[in-house]
């Protein structure tokens, strides 16, 4: 099953961990400031390392094939 997904009523459509209205966005930001991996959960409870990982792999395939991201249905 997939992790993320995109629902135009929930966080204006972007892609987010599944059942939770977590952008995958707000996890690539935590990282970017400088937070280990293993502490994102702690940030937002709920949320797992896999949805943290299921987030930065969804992002490195955006960045690699948009085209085939896009494509996908995910809901």
């Amino acid at each position: 099953m997939n992790k993320i997904t995109m629902n135009p009523k929930i966080r204006f459509g972007k892609p987010c961990i599944r059942n939770t209205r977590i952008a995958v966005v707000d996890i690539l930001n935590l990282l970017a400031a400088g937070y280990p991996l293993d502490e994102i959960p702690y940030q937002y409870p709920g949320l797992t390392k896999k949805d943290v990982v299921a987030a930065i792999e969804f992002a490195t395939q955006l960045a690699e094939e948009p085209t085939k991201i896009f494509s996908r249905s995910f809901s």
